[in-house]
């Protein structure tokens, strides 16, 4: 008998059957670039990072922890490399030369694979200043499952509106852009792999929003953002809602750990930090992958 619960405990110990805890995070870092100010790529009114706010930046990079991290407004992996430590992540951006480029930053203890950009999201690609492409990529976790991750940064001004009714170009750009989203969601249905859409969509999504039914039309999905608000330079009247969401889609769903969403606030309080670090806190979540 003594044997048989040795062996168990043994058998329940066991690589081969350990889950592996996945901490997925989005992080818009607001126009994160080395070019100076005045560039012609720039906004005239863009408030330059000082050295300290890189500092601090690499402090919230390291704060946040995760395994995966979906990137938004990153122009090029020298920027991104001084948030995240370049011996602890491989960043992976859209091959596009926007200064706003999606992405990844993949912990190196992960394997993972670019697969090719989602060009069809930019939906103006010979703009000056384009919409940008979804980053799409596979993980493979240490006990062997793969999960397939796009990063995203929609097309901004139609926060609420109805995408079917409004005749506002922004809406009908987005409502463009979940048709996209709905296309990758299904193909990934079809394939039977679990999947998850991350980043800033621009869009404060409700359980009737109109471009969520479009991507779970395509394939049910989990929003771990629903019902709350965030913290992210939250004041006296209190949070606001999301605009940065992470969509679960197939075995995913399933993997979430529950209460797990958690919001990155930055302790500097003054205002002026909102330009110099990023409008938007990271956003994470936890899955345990069998």
């Amino acid at each position: 008998m003594r044997r048989l619960a040795l062996l168990a405990a043994i058998l329940l110990a066991s690589p081969a059957l350990a889950q592996t805890d996945l901490k997925l995070a989005t992080w818009n870092i607001a126009w994160l670039t080395l070019k100076p100010p005045g560039h012609p790529d720039l906004p005239r009114d863009l408030t330059p990072r000082q050295p300290g706010d890189w500092v601090l930046l690499r402090g919230y990079a390291a704060r946040l922890n995760a395994d995966v991290v979906a990137l938004q407004e990153i122009d090029g992996a020298e920027a991104a490399a001084r948030v995240f430590d370049p011996a602890a992540y491989a960043i992976h951006l859209t091959d596009e030369s926007d200064t706003q480029r999606p992405g990844f930053a993949v912990r190196r203890t992960l394997r993972f694979r670019a697969n090719p950009d989602v060009m069809e999201l930019d939906l103006r690609p010979h703009a000056r200043r384009s919409l940008r492409r979804g980053a799409d990529i596979t993980v493979e976790t240490p006990s062997g499952t793969r999960l397939r991750l796009l990063s995203i940064h929609l097309n901004a001004g139609c926060r609420e509106d109805s995408l079917e009714q409004s005749a506002a170009p922004e809406c009908e750009g987005l409502a463009q852009q979940a048709a996209v989203l709905a296309r990758w969601a299904e193909a990934r249905r079809r394939e039977g792999v679990p999947f998850a859409i991350l980043g800033d969509f621009n869009r404060r999504i409700t359980e009737r929003d109109d471009l969520l039914r479009t991507v779970e039309a395509a394939a049910p999905v989990l929003r771990p953002t629903a019902g709350l608000s965030s913290p992210c330079w939250a004041d006296a009247r209190g949070g606001r809602p999301f605009i940065s969401h992470l969509l679960l889609g197939g075995p995913t769903r399933e993997w979430l750990v529950r209460d797990s969403l958690s919001v990155l606030v930055y302790a500097e309080r003054d205002r002026a930090f909102r330009d110099r670090l990023s409008d938007h806190c990271p956003v994470s979540v936890r899955l345990r992958v069998p």
